[in-house]
């Protein structure tokens, strides 16, 4: 079986869909299937056609900056046609037996429009919504023109798609009300390798010590900070925790588009020396920075992104043990199981989230049947193993038909 995949961006940029990439590709060579992979020019930072990036060889699309992209949507659709061209290209190349693109829809688009062609068939992997993620983004206003308008697109490369995989129970609900058989799609969860997080990591006392955290009970959380995940919320609890237990304190490992504002509010709220910011952390260096952490928080606000899509950090942390307070948006409860093996509290609420966390420091002697279910649980059924494995009766479907 010869996969040529088609993803928004790559190694070496570090994040949660780069890593959800890597797992898969891991996944489906285990399983004896080459994989080829080429990158949209969301990929910004090629600065060749080819790339190798730790052993992994990449398929760059590069578009240069031209005045038409002042234009609303000139950018979108120059870079559909660039990596449709792009595509064509290395399909004669490597002459796979399907063609794996993977969200947003501007690389469904082209691989639909090159697997008609050259007659490959074609599967779609969403891992979000390209119109919900503008929304919180800011680049969007919800069921505005620009929103509607992607919402479409979306629904018009779902249905076009020989067959459709998603990461989520809820995104394959969303589908099947835009009247996407049901049969079509199949759910490939985010997982983790169980390899790669140990259970139970004694405390990194030497780096406690440097970021002023020895002797403390600490909140954290790790990955990037976007409006919808809620770290406001955190912050606004802080004082409540603090009044019940003062030795508590706040870590966040991470940066991104909310750093200021969360830096600020810290100050605004009086608590900024109570908050540690790390700022981002080398990869190779992250379980470190968790195994200071007693209480990983991930607030999500209430929307359709969050009620749709799962997160993969939680599942992070349950590999590694750690106790894991989590909003009860529809994404969390895919995963989390209230007083099983996580705690869920009322979405958008600093209260419930201060009730959540404080009551569950008052509980060490649940901690460690917590600890162990959220390990089981990872282990058992969201390993990385099993959620590719899944590929395998999609892609096998295909390749029979095309016989």
């Amino acid at each position: 079986m010869r996969i040529l995949h088609v993803f928004d961006h790559s190694l070496p940029l570090h994040s949660g869909y780069t890593f959800r990439s890597l797992s898969i590709l891991r996944g489906q060579r285990n399983l004896g299937w080459e994989t080829f992979h080429l990158t949209s020019p969301k990929h910004a930072s090629a600065r060749a056609d080819d790339e190798e990036v730790d052993g992994w060889h990449f398929f760059r699309t590069r578009l240069a900056p031209s005045v038409l992209d002042r234009i609303p949507a000139a950018r979108e659709l120059r870079a559909i046609r660039a990596t449709a061209a792009r595509l064509q290209d290395i399909a004669a190349r490597v002459r796979p037996d399907l063609i794996q693109a993977h969200s947003p829809v501007l690389n469904a688009l082209p691989a639909l429009r090159v697997g008609r062609r050259l007659g490959i068939p074609v599967v779609y992997e969403v891992r979000a919504f390209w119109e919900d993620a503008a929304v919180d983004h800011g680049t969007s206003r919800e069921w505005g023109v620009r929103y509607r308008l992607t919402r479409h697109l979306e629904t018009y490369a779902l249905h076009r798609a020989d067959r459709v995989t998603t990461i989520c129970e809820g995104l394959r609900r969303e589908m099947i009300s835009r009247g996407v058989p049901a049969a079509k799609i199949t759910v490939v969860p985010n997982a983790v390798d169980i390899r790669e997080f140990a259970f139970g990591t004694p405390r990194d006392e030497a780096l406690g010590r440097v970021l002023g955290l020895g002797g403390k009970s600490v909140v954290g959380f790790v990955g990037s900070f976007y409006a919808y995940e809620g770290l406001d919320l955190l912050l606004r609890a802080l004082p409540a925790l603090v009044a019940a237990r003062p030795q508590l304190r706040v870590l966040l490992v991470g940066g991104g588009p909310q750093e200021a504002q969360l830096r600020a509010l810290a100050q605004e709220l009086g608590v900024a020396d109570l908050v540690v910011f790390t700022g981002r952390v080398p990869h190779q260096d992250v379980s470190r920075y968790y195994s200071l952490i007693d209480v990983l928080a991930y607030p999500r606000y209430p929307m359709r992104l969050t009620d749709l899509v799962t997160p993969l950090k939680p599942l992070e942390a349950m590999a590694q043990g750690h106790l894991v307070v989590a909003s009860d948006v529809g994404g969390h409860r895919e995963l989390i199981r209230d007083g099983e093996n996580g705690v869920l509290f009322r979405a958008g609420s600093a209260a419930a989230l201060a009730e959540a966390v404080g009551g569950l420091l008052r509980r060490p002697d649940l901690w460690p049947g917590l600890k162990l279910r959220a390990r089981r649980f990872v282990e058992e059924e969201r390993n990385w193993g099993r959620s590719v494995a899944r590929y395998g009766e999609v892609f096998g479907a295909l390749s029979a038909g095309a016989r």
